[in-house]
């Protein structure tokens, strides 16, 4: 290393060792600046260990942070997205939440989003699958559920968890929405068993709460679709030929690409927007 000794003692005297750094000066001569620069530099490192919190990834953060790992890296995902008026599923919700059924409960939209979404699943039963590899002389394959563990993604004090609903394709309205209510209040309340975390076969995740109007979602391995709900807005939208301000969602759907064409994607992210833009259309297709 080429400094002439006043920069040596500099060094020496601010504890930088000159083999780490790099000359700005003639023929690569490390100057005084050079010193000050590591030094600063390494302050800078030092500062970093003293004002950063460190948080060990353990638990249920770790499992998702490994599963979301897996789902991006194992299977090729698309997404579609429309935006939906949901005046009229508003408004029977309203309805709904006044009969003595649903006294007890909390009548929210996922409650008929996670419907429709069932009853599109009934429609088009190849989106609630899974891909298997191949595994020795047999091929791979596609496993369709005849059920629905419905999953529903919830932020808890452990971190984002995805609890599912058992047979939630054989419930009733009622029941579906005290199954979603018992699901939410357990997992924002940290209580989630680990039962409740396997077995899931389709999706939902409710980015809405947060403000946020859609994103892309990833997929819950090894499911193949989640359905995204984004926030629900009052908002310009043409209805009956003239402009209005309607209340509006956007729904966004990402599919496994090896199970789910774009066809397939787009009927099933058709049909829940059909339902939720008209209710009535859900109970003639159930």
């Amino acid at each position: 290393m080429l400094a002439k000794p006043p920069v040596r003692k500099l060094a020496r005297d601010l504890g930088v060792d000159l083999g780490t750094v790099v000359g700005t000066g003639p023929h690569g001569t490390i100057s005084r600046a050079d010193v000050e620069a590591a030094r600063t530099f390494a302050n800078g490192h030092d500062t970093d260990q003293e004002r950063v919190r460190r948080i060990p990834v353990t638990g249920v953060r770790r499992a998702t942070a490994q599963a979301m790992v897996s789902s991006v890296a194992n299977a090729p995902q698309a997404t579609e997205f429309v935006s939906v008026d949901v005046t009229e599923t508003m408004a029977a919700r309203d309805r709904l939440a006044a009969l003595p059924e649903f006294a007890d409960v909390r009548v929210t939209p996922l409650l008929f989003v996670a419907k429709a979404l069932l009853t599109a699943v009934g429609r088009q039963p190849m989106i609630n699958s899974r891909w298997e590899d191949a595994v020795g002389d047999e091929p791979a394959r596609i496993a369709v559920h005849g059920y629905v563990n419905l999953g529903i993604a919830v932020a808890s004090p452990r971190g984002l968890v995805v609890p599912n609903i058992a047979d939630a394709d054989r419930m009733s309205l009622v029941e579906l929405a005290h199954a979603l209510h018992e699901l939410t209040v357990t997992a924002r309340g940290g209580k989630t068993t680990p039962e409740a975390l396997r077995g899931g076969t389709i999706t939902i995740t409710n980015v809405g709460v947060f403000g946020i109007d859609i994103g892309t979602p990833i997929l819950n391995p090894p499911e193949a679709a989640i359905l995204a709900l984004g926030a629900i807005r009052p908002m310009p939208w043409v209805h009956e030929g003239e402009l209005a301000v309607r209340t509006v969602a956007q729904l966004a759907l990402t599919f496994d690409h090896r199970i789910v064409d774009g066809e397939l994607g787009s009927r099933v992210l058709a049909d829940v927007a059909r339902m939720l833009t008209d209710p009535t259309v859900t109970l003639a297709w159930n």
